[in-house]
């Protein structure tokens, strides 16, 4: 007699998708290598993902949709996998996520990686393969949050385009990342995404110093109603704020911190002269 795992749907989103995928499988009399064959994957896999051995994918969740005709409803494993990735991100992330897709303003800082947004697809696919070597991401997690960064970044894409001000620490351009040739065409990025007409690009040199006002990642998003929000990370978690009390020194700081860095062209031309390889 075959043993069949119990599923506690209340214990993760994933275990929930699990529990979800033997129910409708089920429902309609499948075993699991029947359902494998029409989904392209294998009857170990189906196991594996039923029982939350396993994340399912993008690719996997779609694929079940089409087969059990839940794309684009409310119950679809596309929606259900969006849970179980919003639940592996820092907290407080995949709110501001909404929250810049509908900014006026995007204000941004980082220190020794450059942000997101201004991302090449190879320069993200060599930092997520830093954590498929750590351990920490499966190779198709890795790929999946590469595409969706590229869905990040193209929610930006609107008739009303926001402005983008960016200061990057000098560290960001110096830190090489995926090899010389992913980042020469990440820097050729900067430089391209400099000369657009709603955007600014700022270096925070070394030479700053102490008067640097900060030491990690800090977002400031300006929205349609004129209300200002920040979104501050560390390593193990991220905090979205609107209390305008915690905000305001943020802002303030980020003015000081413009005050401080090279103005637009003479960040680009430290750029180019990294791109180069030219002291």
């Amino acid at each position: 007699m075959v043993n069949i795992k119990e599923l506690n749907p209340d214990s993760s989103p994933q275990a929930a998708f699990g529990a979800r995928l033997r129910s409708a499988r089920e429902a309609r009399s499948w075993k699991q290598d029947e359902l494998a064959a029409q989904v392209g994957y294998s009857g170990r896999h189906i196991s594996a993902v039923e029982t939350g051995r396993k994340p399912p994918t993008l690719r996997f969740s779609r694929a079940l949709d089409v087969i059990f005709g839940f794309t684009g409803t409310a119950d679809s494993f596309e929606r259900a996998w969006g849970e179980i990735r919003n639940g592996s991100l820092l907290e407080g992330f995949p709110e501001y996520l909404g929250q810049e897709a509908r900014a006026a303003e995007i204000r941004l800082f980082d220190v020794g990686v450059i942000p997101g947004l201004l991302q090449t697809p190879e320069y993200a696919s060599a930092i997520e393969a830093g954590h498929v070597k750590r351990g920490t991401l499966t190779p198709e997690q890795a790929s999946e949050r590469v595409e969706f960064l590229a869905e990040r970044q193209t929610a930006l894409v609107r008739r009303t385009s926001p402005i983008v001000i960016v200061v990057l620490d000098e560290s960001c351009i110096r830190r090489l990342i995926g090899g010389a040739d992913v980042m020469e065409r990440q820097l050729a990025r900067l430089i391209e995404f400099a000369d657009q007409p709603d955007t600014t690009l700022q270096l925070a040199p070394y030479a700053i110093g102490e008067r640097r006002p900060f030491n990690r990642l800090v977002n400031l998003l300006t929205l349609p109603d004129r209300s200002v929000m920040s979104y501050v990370e560390s390593e193990t978690n991220g905090q979205l704020d609107r209390e305008i009390t915690s905000v305001l020194p943020l802002v303030r700081a980020y003015h000081q911190l413009q005050a401080e860095a090279l103005s637009q062209a003479e960040s680009v031309a430290v750029i180019e002269q990294v791109r180069k390889g030219t002291p």
